[in-house]
């Protein structure tokens, strides 16, 4: 669905005037700027990475509309913002904001509503095409998963690994081997929203522990709700929390036992390289049997 605020009358109102704000500025900095300006780093985020001119503008323009709404806000670079509210906003104003800078069409707005610190509801608005992605934890979703539930013949994105260290990598090209098509996109809310309506079947971050709840707080709303799942490599719970330097390894599957395969290969395959010979390159490993994984919430054509 094309973005309206119209559409969404059941929606929370601070989350559609948060989503409204964020399309309005981002392409109103794109209009007045160019790329360098707007990837010029101006501060440090709450999470203490760089916080681009254009991460700036469109977070402020989102904090003035929810100003009226009285809402306790979690957003990327700001961090808590305590209103004393029972109502929590977890906010990405502007994912995907190297794209955006550069004039790649794959940014998004995401928002999570936390109700006395339980996630009830989300919403994602991709800011270059205004299509958006709106769900109640209590509420079937208007769109579903491919259903899709084994990595064989599947279509994946991934994060880059974002470390140096072995594992990552060798996690990467585990799952990456396993697939049928591999993409990157950038723009982890973005993806988990093409999860959710089915467009691609599953997504992670092969263990680089680069995920914040910022990242990852919609999809727990959304992806779940149309029939997947969203997990952590290492089985660490997604919840709320207002400390932004807590990290994940995502993963966002069409079902859970697909999210549940990619949770296997990417652990033991990082695990193998992570404990093998110093200078050996271990070989990805396939899971021996089928591998329980509680659920809280191609190599052709890379």
């Amino acid at each position: 669905m094309t973005y309206s605020p119209d559409a969404y009358d059941d929606a929370h109102p601070a989350l559609t005037a948060a989503a409204g704000a964020s399309l309005t500025a981002y392409r109103e900095a794109r209009a007045a700027l160019g790329r360098e300006e707007l990837a010029q780093t101006v501060a440090e985020g709450a999470d203490g990475t760089p916080t681009m001119r254009i991460d700036r503008l469109v977070e402020d323009a989102v904090l003035a509309a929810l100003a009226p709404h009285h809402v306790n806000v979690l957003s990327e670079e700001s961090g808590w913002l305590d209103k004393g509210s029972e109502v929590s906003l977890v906010i990405d104003p502007l994912d995907g904001s190297a794209n955006g800078a550069a004039g790649v069409p794959l940014t998004a707005f995401a928002g999570a509503v936390a109700v006395a610190g339980e996630f009830t509801e989300a919403f994602t608005v991709w800011l270059d095409t205004g299509r958006s992605w709106w769900a109640h934890r209590d509420r079937p979703a208007a769109y579903r998963t491919s259903g899709r539930r084994e990595l064989a013949g599947s279509a994946l994105s991934m994060l880059r690994p974002h470390t140096a260290e072995p594992g990552p990598a060798a996690a990467w090209w585990a799952a990456a081997s396993r697939v049928h098509r591999v993409r990157i996109l950038s723009t982890t809310c973005l993806e988990a929203a093409l999860v959710a309506e089915g467009a691609i079947d599953a997504f992670a971050d092969a263990c680089s522990d680069t995920h914040r709840l910022v990242d990852l707080a919609a999809a727990a709303v959304m992806v779940p709700a149309a029939g997947g799942a969203v997990l952590d490599v290492r089985g660490r719970p997604l919840s709320f929390d207002t400390d932004l330097t807590r990290r994940w390894s995502g993963v966002v599957a069409a079902t859970p036992q697909l999210a549940a395969e990619l949770v296997s290969v990417l652990a033991e395959a990082a695990d193998a390289a992570e404990t093998g010979p110093v200078g050996t390159a271990s070989a990805p490993v396939a899971p021996s049997a089928p591998v329980s994984v509680p659920v809280p919430v191609s190599a052709p054509g890379i």
